[in-house]
């Protein structure tokens, strides 16, 4: 009777949580698998019948930031703070690729999914984490291409002066990461309800570039919009990576704890708006 009773038990209890704050991050850990399995997809689905396959990573940086050189650099003549054009471009084309990913790939969790949410259970979570990891393998391949081109203009033209902060990367690209992923979140549960939010976001990120350190410095900025940059979180760490590879920018450790901060909070939101909405968006998509 004992043996009977112990084949009966549940493996697995899925139930609503009545708490707001119940994440549940065990869980999510547990199907680390499915986040490998997911990452995996992304990455053959993005090279599945093309002839230069990953090659691509490369190409897309390095002609946008040629485009940036000749628009930006040449034709516009804005500052770099006196770093050389391409290496300053390219940085903030690999940072700002990484993010901008990671905000649209999130953004679209809730619609994208739907079917596989209807049929499958597994903690939800693991979607838009598996797409911040997709996008770290790309920038990790961009990032290379980057060292790179910090190495050659050190050792042979000796324009760049590289510094400790380099060692603040890892920490850099998870508070972009977590940034990213926060507001992705937040974007994804209004997209459930209103289908306009994707558009606006669309256009939303475009602009959101030119208030970020990407094509010209901090510094750079007129002093009347100035505030503008100051508020925006992705600021301190443009400027740090720049900083810590370049040698150049308007660079303090205040900038990146208020990124720090803002980060915490936007991911706090964004983590609790996701979870509330994942009960019940299938209702409305």
């Amino acid at each position: 009777m004992s043996s009977q009773t112990n084949t009966n038990q549940w493996t697995e209890v899925i139930e609503s949580k009545h708490s707001l704050f119940s994440l549940n991050l065990k869980e999510v850990w547990r199907y680390k698998d499915l986040v490998y399995m997911l990452v995996k997809r992304d990455f053959i689905t993005s090279f599945k019948q093309t002839v230069l396959g990953p090659i691509w990573f490369f190409i897309n940086p390095i002609f946008t930031t040629i485009m940036f050189v000749i628009i930006f650099g040449r034709v516009a003549s804005l500052s770099t703070d006196g770093a050389p054009m391409f290496a300053f471009y390219l940085a903030g084309n690999i940072l700002w690729n990484y993010f901008s990913s990671c905000l649209t790939g999130t953004s679209s969790v809730f619609r994208g999914n739907a079917s596989i949410f209807g049929k499958v259970y597994f903690p939800r979570l693991v979607m838009p984490l598996s797409v911040v990891i997709s996008n770290l393998m790309r920038f990790g391949v961009q990032f290379a291409l980057f060292i790179v081109v910090v190495i050659y203009y050190y050792f042979a033209e000796g324009t760049i002066h590289p510094n400790i902060w380099i060692l603040a990367t890892p920490f850099l690209i998870l508070l972009m990461a977590g940034f990213a992923m926060g507001m992705g979140m937040i974007f994804s549960a209004l997209t459930t309800k209103y289908q306009d939010v994707n558009m606006l976001l669309g256009f939303g990120v475009s602009l959101f570039m030119y208030a970020t350190p990407v094509i010209m410095p901090i510094s750079a900025f007129p002093e009347k919009y100035r505030w503008i940059a100051d508020l925006n979180p992705l600021t301190g760490i443009f400027e740090c990576f720049k900083y810590g590879y370049l040698g150049v920018g308007d660079f303090t450790i205040g900038m990146l704890g208020y990124s720090t901060l803002f980060t915490i909070i936007v991911l706090a939101i964004g983590t609790v708006i996701f979870t509330k909405v994942e009960k019940s968006f299938m209702d409305t998509v």
